[in-house]
C-alpha cells in the first residue's frame, strides 16, 4: 500500500491491540493472530533500526502464516531504554513502520512481531530466565559499535570496564549485556540444554566472530570451564544488515497522526531499501529467513566489507565536511554535486581497491544507488546522527581502508582528508562560529586534542588508542596535515574541491 496522503479525515486514535481491527481497514496490519505468537528470539537493543529491519522480517514471515513461534522479546539494558519499554508496553508491542519513497509516496504498515519487552534494570532475573528457557533459540543484538567493549588499539575485550568488573564479582546481579547473556548460558549449560545462537546485527566487520571473541572472553573471566563451553558450543553467525533509519522525531509522530490518524508513541520511518545477508550457522534452529528475502550464505565477509566501507564509510566521508559548512540534513549534502563527486571519487579510488569480489553485486551500480539513497529528501536523516560516536566508527569503517591503501601504495588523500575533517569538527565550533555538540564517548579527550592542533597539527592523530601507528606513517601524516591546514585556512568547501 503506497499513499501520498491519509485515507481521509479521521480522529486520531492510539495504536494498541484493541484498536488493531480499526486500523486494518485503513492500512496493512498483522494478518496473524498475535495471541498465537510465542517468543523464540530475545533481542537486546530495540531501537529504530531493529524495528525497521529484523522485526520487520519476522513480521513478514508471520504474515505468511509461518514462524509464529519466532516472536521477539525485546530487552533494554540502558537507563534510556525505559522510554522504549513504556512506549511498546502501552501499545502492546505494536508500532507503525513508514517507508518513505523518494517520489514522496509513503508505505505504512503496523508491525506486530514484538510480543514482549523486558527492562533489565527492573528485573534482571526475568531477563536471564527468559533466555535460559528452552523456547529461546536466538539472542540477537543491536547494541551499537561501542557496545562490544573492544579496545580500539588492541582489538581485544576490555576487561577494565567498571561495569564488566562489577559483573564479574562473585554473586553480582548482572547489569551488562555480557553479564546477562553469560548467566543465561551458564544456566542452560548446567541444565543440559542446547545453547541459543548469539546473532549480532551491528555494523561491524566479522560481527559474529567479534561477538564470539568478546562473549567467550567474558565467560572465561567468569568461569574458565564455562568459557570453554561457550567457545565450543555456541554459534555466532556473521551478518550484514542495511537500511537507513533516522532517529524518530516529534515531527514524525505528528505526521503519522495527521496522515494516518494513528497516535503512535514511537513510530519508525526509514527508506524502502533493505538488505540482510546472514551466515547460515545456528545452534538451535532459525526462522525460514530465506522466505522473507534474507540472503543465507556461507561467507558474509564480501557483502559486509562492501556495505561497511562503501555505505557507512561514505557517511563518515560526507558528514564532517557537510556539518562544518552548514548542512544539517543528509539529503541536502548528498544532492550537492561537489559532495557527489567527492564521494564517488572516494568510493572508486580508495575503497573499491580494498574489496574482494562480491557475488551477484554490480559494485558500480551499488555505489550510484548509495548516492540516490543518501539523496532521498523524505528520509530527513540528520548530519548530526552521522557525526555521533565517531570514535567507534572511524577506526572500524575508514581506517582499515587507509591501512590497506598504504600497504599497497594506493591513494589515501581523500581518506586522510576525512580524518582531518573529523579532527576539525571535534574542535567543537563550525565555520559560522556556532558551537558543535560533539556526541561521543570520548568527547572530552577528543575535543581537548583537537583544540591543540592549530599549534600542533599532529595532536589529534597522535592518539594511539584510536589511530595506532598511523601517525608514524609519513605519507598519511603529510596528507592529513595538508588537509587540516586547508580546513583551517580555506574552509571545508574549498578543501573538498581540492580533494574531489
Amino acid at each position: 500500500m503506497q499513499v501520498n496522503q491519509g485515507p481521509g479525515v479521521v480522529t486520531p486514535q492510539p495504536l494498541n491491540a484493541r484498536t488493531l481491527a480499526y486500523w486494518g481497514e485503513r492500512l496493512p496490519v498483522p494478518a496473524y493472530d498475535r495471541d498465537l505468537v510465542t517468543p523464540g528470539v530475545v533481542h537486546f537493543g530495540v531501537g529504530g533500526f531493529h524495528r525497521a529491519h529484523q522485526a520487520m522480517y519476522h513480521d513478514r514471515l508471520m504474515n505468511e502464516g509461518i514462524a509464529l513461534d519466532w516472536g521477539i522479546c525485546g530487552v533494554g539494558v540502558m537507563a534510556a531504554d525505559e522510554r522504549m519499554k513504556q512506549a511498546l508496553n502501552a501499545q502492546d508491542g505494536l508500532y507503525t513502520l513508514v517507508l518513505k519513497h523518494s517520489d514522496g509516496t509513503y508505505e505504512p504498515r503496523v508491525i506486530g512481531s514484538i510480543v514482549e519487552y523486558l527492562f533489565a534494570p527492573d528485573d534482571p532475573e526475568a531477563v536471564i530466565e527468559k533466555m535460559a528457557a528452552e523456547s529461546t533459540r536466538i539472542v540477537s543484538l543491536t547494541i551499537t559499535e561501542g557496545g562490544y567493549n573492544i579496545h580500539d588499539a588492541t582489538g581485544e575485550f576490555d576487561e577494565s570496564s567498571p561495569d564488566v568488573i562489577h559483573d564479574l564479582e562473585p554473586g553480582a546481579v548482572p547489569r551488562t549485556t555480557f553479564g546477562l547473556i553469560t548467566e543465561a548460558l551458564r544456566r542452560r549449560w548446567r541444565r543440559g540444554l542446547v545453547p541459543f545462537t548469539v546473532m549480532s546485527c551491528d555494523n561491524l566487520q566479522d560481527n559474529g566472530r567479534l561477538a564470539k571473541r568478546v562473549f567467550t572472553a567474558f565467560a572465561r573471566l567468569a568461569d574458565p570451564e564455562l568459557g570453554d563451553w561457550v567457545g565450543r558450543e555456541v554459534r555466532f553467525p556473521n551478518s550484514m544488515v542495511d537500511r537507513i533509519t533516522p532517529v524518530t522525531t516529534d515531527a514524525d509522530r505528528a505526521e503519522v497522526s495527521e496522515v494516518f490518524g494513528i497516535e503512535d508513541r514511537w513510530p519508525v520511518v526509514c527508506e524502502p531499501y533493505t538488505q540482510w545477508v546472514l551466515e547460515d550457522a545456528f545452534t538451535a534452529g532459525r526462522p525460514p529467513y530465506e522466505q522473507a528475502g534474507v540472503q543465507l550464505v556461507e561467507q558474509v565477509e564480501p557483502y559486509e566489507l562492501m556495505k561497511l566501507r562503501l555505505l557507512n564509510g561514505s557517511h563518515q566521508a560526507m558528514c564532517y565536511f557537510a556539518y562544518l559548512q552548514g548542512y544539517r540534513l543528509v539529503h541536502e549534502a548528498a544532492q550537492d554535486p561537489l559532495f557527489q563527486a567527492f564521494l564517488l571519487g572516494y568510493m572508486d579510488k580508495e575503497v573499491t581497491p580494498t574489496l574482494p569480489p562480491v557475488p551477484g553485486v554490480d559494485l558500480d551500480g551499488y555505489k550510484h544507488t548509495l548516492i540516490e539513497r543518501f539523496s532521498n529528501p523524505h528520509i530527513r536523516d540528520t548530519i548530526a546522527r552521522l557525526c555521533a560516536q565517531s570514535s567507534d566508527r572511524i577506526p572500524k569503517w575508514l581506517l582499515p581502508v587507509v591501512r590497506h591503501q598504504l600497504a599497497n601504495n594506493g591513494e589515501i588523500r581523500r581518506s586522510a582528508g576525512v580524518v582531518a575533517s573529523w579532527a576539525r569538527y571535534a574542535e567543537g565550533v563550525d565555520e559560522q562560529g556556532d558551537p558543535i555538540e560533539v556526541v561521543d564517548r570520548l568527547a572530552d579527550s577528543l575535543t581537548r586534542l583537537a583544540r591543540c592542533q592549530r599549534e600542533d597539527p599532529g595532536a589529534f592523530i597522535a592518539n594511539r588508542d584510536l589511530f595506532g601507528d598511523l601517525a608514524d606513517d609519513m605519507r598519511f601524516g603529510n596528507a592529513y596535515r595538508s588537509a587540516l591546514a586547508s580546513l583551517h585556512q580555506r574552509g571545508a568547501r574549498a578543501t573538498l574541491e581540492s580533494l574531489a
